[in-house]
């Protein structure tokens, strides 16, 4: 396995943890009593199954419908089994200190990993910092006394990466893991192979709604649990637009769909009680939606005093609920309160997050996933179909507390041709970062991981050569130095690079604010990026681009690099660096911090034209009213990759040419181009940044430097350029009939293959493709001394018995010969080629040249099919000779 690559074999079990004491007895007590009265959470049925395999295995899967109560209890009940100090299967070793350490739960996202914690610590009657604590990016709430720690997935990425024997953790809880990301599959086998390796008595529970469960348990050796503790009955309302109408495009969701999702809201607070969770694919679409509801009254239910829960059906609350919210705001959402509420979500609660009080969900069918563009070097999100499992998920909100309905912004039709299930995201995303971490992992990188889907070949190639032009991997892909650097900052590899090496040049705090500007996908109008800079300084300190600069600069000026940069706040000297640092906003400043990240992305301007060329070779347009038109050099920080055969340029900044050549070095070079324009060829040398020409000086001839761009050319515009003379035309089909059957001693003669061997056939410094003589340049390939053989094996005429001897056409699949019947008298067996394997086929005309018979068996010919050519054409053609035996 991976991590047997790592540290060079089998690890004994470590020893966690320093037993029970008082406080531990107190903790397990709040847990048992949980575990002892657990209410009416569907899965407590399966907890006696889950605990039994786990006793018995270390590990197993469960798969429970949404909502129903498994992140709640699983983890207490993990807990409850490690205090027990239980046995982990057959074989293994008992522990000194076996009931201490902690049980680490995943979360996809921090708002669920935040409201998990919270629920729990509220059911234990404590607050989140005690019994159960929380880790996310940015925030740690435990203590000594915590024995349950929900984290997202990439905080225990992480800490896998820093040390794979998990100190302190008895047992590990991975939740919805279904959903698929980067981070969860890698996690997952991470977790496995240090089961597999290191930690066989570390306790696994695997968990999700909607899974391939038996698959998983076979790739775990786990038994499966299934808990079919039913839900809530809930409804399905259909609500199609009354026309069809364009969901979406490269900007994002229509505003006339957008109106349709706001209308269907309103309907369904309208017909049914209870809170309202609103399901749209993105941040903007939120805000677009919150502002539609709040733009007139909702009302409540009609004719109704008081909702279903008793709440008053007064003007209903409508609020936003997505990550990119402060906590407050988020858990604002997350908190029932007095009044009816409309909650507007991203697929942040989709699953492994219940919104209390909800009763109704408005499905708008959309959902955000990421695309790559390996070609173009270009990333991003793009609006798709929500797939089948996740509109159950979403549908399953509705039923978690009572009966509910879910209101569908589409056909039932349309509902059928869903796909089944999302796309994970190792099918489409950039690999990038993924590549890195399991090439930090281990030697053997990501061949060395149980995976469940294996990444695209040419997405890891892809991620490999971003890899190795930010110096992340050497020649033979083995992590460097740098490269473990660039992991440990907690962002993309290529915002990392800028980081990094922007701390040193701009200074560690403007390096910071543009890197979390990026990381943070804040976009200013007209796509100007130092003005986003200006505005999210305004913003102060409490957004969440000010807490990605804080989290940043603390890792760029931790020398140690030791700290848990998920979870800690920068240190008292990083504030006063902070305070001491202000940086001058200029667009050279946010330019170079850009170009660092994404040298590929620097464009230059087409000569006479507002279109401009990427160094990734892609082309790029700016948007109606950008800020940034007429700019020759632009540093582009993101470009839309589904415009077609341009990308639209969302975020950039002008840059000079020498700061554009700097910070793109590595991809500068010179090269010799090759066109052929008619017959005449063409060479320049061109010194290039990527793609982008910076200088041409013409060259008289094209030498041994230039081989693969006059290859190139002429693959381009074909063989069809030169002299092709009848002559060599013939050679070159009897030459081809002989590769094709008698293998690669005759040379390969097709376009491509004679484009690839251009420096064999054609003169050095030739100019003048029309001047060139292709006869001889073909006779000058033939195999010696088997071109002896040539006329023998693939004549160029064949004799007949009439004394007549007639070409041999070898353009079909069999070569062919065509005469008049009367010719092939006294030919009693048909002529073979190629050393006798393969018949020619004979056309047999009448006296007028009228095909009469087709036959590549001249003596079956003459036994049976003559006789009703001779009766037919004896009879028009009586003056000709017509015997019956010829």
């Amino acid at each position: 396995m991976a991590l047997a690559a790592r540290t060079g074999g089998r690890g004994a079990c470590l020893a966690v943890g320093r037993g029970a004491g008082p406080g531990r007895l107190v903790a397990m007590d709040a847990i048992a009593r949980l575990l002892a009265n657990p209410g009416d959470l569907p899965v407590r049925g399966a907890l006696p199954e889950v605990r039994a395999a786990v006793e018995r295995a270390g590990v197993a899967v469960l798969t429970a419908p949404p909502g129903s109560g498994k992140t709640t209890l699983v983890p207490p009940l993990l807990a409850d089994i490690v205090r027990a100090g239980a046995g982990v299967g057959a074989g293994s070793r008992a522990r000194a200190g076996a009931g201490a350490g902690r049980i680490v739960v995943t979360q996809p996202r921090r708002i669920a990993a935040r409201a998990a914690a919270r629920r729990l610590a509220s059911l234990l009657g404590q607050e989140v910092g005690g019994d159960v604590g929380v880790t996310v990016r940015g925030e740690s709430r435990t203590s000594p006394r915590t024995r349950v720690e929900v984290v997202t997935t990439g905080v225990l990425l992480r800490r896998l990466q820093r040390d794979p024997a998990l100190p302190g953790v008895a047992g590990v809880v991975l939740d919805e893991v279904h959903e698929r990301s980067l981070e969860s599959d890698l996690v997952l086998a991470m977790v496995a192979d240090v089961r597999e390796t290191l930690r066989e008595d570390l306790r696994v529970v695997v968990m999700s709604a909607t899974l391939d469960a038996a698959a998983l348990g076979a790739a775990w050796d786990a038994p499966v649990v299934v808990a079919d503790g039913a839900l809530h009955e809930v409804d399905t309302v259909w609500c199609p637009p009354e026309r069809p109408l364009v969901r979406s495009d490269e900007r994002g969701v229509r505003r006339e769909y957008l109106q349709h999702v706001i209308a269907v809201a309103r309907r369904a607070v309208a017909e049914r009680a209870g809170d309202v969770l609103v399901f749209v694919p993105g941040a903007r679409e939120v805000d677009d939606v919150v502002a539609g509801l709040r733009r007139a009254p909702l009302g409540g239910l009609a004719g109704a005093e008081d909702t279903a829960d008793g709440r008053r059906s007064e003007e209903p609350e409508v609020l936003p609920l997505h990550g990119r919210l402060p906590a407050a705001a988020q858990d604002r959402a997350l908190r029932a309160g007095g009044r009816r509420r409309v909650v507007v979500s991203t697929a942040v609660a989709e699953s492994s997050l219940t919104v209390p009080g909800v009763r109704v969900v408005v499905d708008a069918g959309l959902a955000r996933q990421p695309r790559t563009d390996h070609r173009r070097g270009l990333a991003g999100l793009v609006t798709v179909m929500v797939s089948r499992a996740g509109a159950e998920q979403r549908a399953g909100r509705a039923g978690r507390e009572g009966p509910g309905a879910v209101y569908r912004c589409w056909s039932e039709a349309e509902h059928a041709r869903l796909a089944p299930f999302a796309e994970p995201e190792v099918a489409t995303a950039d690999l990038a970062s993924f590549v890195l971490e399991a090439t930090c992992w281990s030697r053997d990188g990501v061949a060395g991981l149980r995976l469940p889907d294996a990444p695209p070949r040419a997405a890891l190639e892809a991620a490999e050569e971003v890899l190795r032009g930010l110096g992340a991997l050497d020649g033979d892909g083995v992590v460097t130095a740098r490269g473990r650097a660039i992991a440990g900052v907690p962002t993309d590899p290529r915002l990392a690079r800028a980081l990094l090496d922007g701390a040193a040049s701009v200074g560690p705090r403007a390096a910071a604010e543009v890197v979390a500007l990026l990381a943070e996908d804040l976009r200013a109008s007209g796509g100007d990026l130092s003005a986003a800079w200006r505005a999210a300084r305004g913003g102060g300190a409490g957004t969440e681009w000010a807490r990605t600069r804080d989290r940043l600069l603390a890792v760029v000026q931790d020398a140690d690099g030791g700290a848990d940069v998920a979870g800690d706040a920068p240190t008292r000297a990083v504030r006063d660096a902070q305070a001491r640092d202000t940086p001058r906003v200029s667009d050279a400043v946010v330019a170079e911090v850009v170009a660092l990240a994404h040298p590929d992305r620097l464009a230059r301007r087409r000569a006479g034209s507002t279109a401009y060329l990427m160094a990734s070779g892609s082309g790029a347009v700016l948007g109606e009213g950008s800020a940034l038109v007429g700019q020759e050099w632009l540093a582009v920080a993101d470009a839309d990759r589904s415009r077609g055969r341009d990308a639209l340029i969302r975020s950039g900044v002008p840059i000079d040419e020498a700061a554009a050549l700097a910070a793109g070095a590595a991809l500068v070079r010179e090269e010799v181009d090759v066109a052929v324009e008619g017959t005449r060829v063409v060479a320049s040398r061109v010194r290039r940044l990527g793609a982008i020409p910076l200088s041409s000086v013409r060259l008289s001839r094209v030498g041994p430097e230039g081989a693969a761009a006059l290859r190139a050319a002429l693959r381009r515009s074909g063989v069809g350029v030169l002299r092709w003379t009848e002559a060599a035309r013939g050679l070159r089909a009897r030459l081809a009939f002989l590769h094709r059957e008698l293998g690669p001693l005759w040379p390969d003669v097709g376009d491509d293959a004679l484009a690839e061997r251009v420096q064999e056939w054609l003169p050095d410094g030739t100019t003048d493709l029309a001047r060139v003589d292709v006869l001889a340049l073909l006779r000058g390939l033939l195999p010696w001394p088997d071109a002896a053989h040539l006329d023998e094996l693939a004549p160029e005429r064949i004799a007949l018995p009439s004394g007549r001897s007639v070409r041999v056409e070898y353009g079909a699949d069999q070569p062919v010969i065509a005469s008049r019947v009367q010719d092939f008298f006294g030919m009693h067996e048909t002529p073979r080629l190629a050393g006798g394997r393969v018949p020619v086929v004979a056309h047999l005309l009448s006296p007028a040249g009228r095909p009469a018979a087709i036959t590549a068996d001249l003596a079956g010919f003459w036994d049976g099919g003559y006789t009703a050519v001779r009766a037919d054409l004896r009879g028009r053609y009586p003056k000709h000779a017509w015997p019956e035996r010829p």
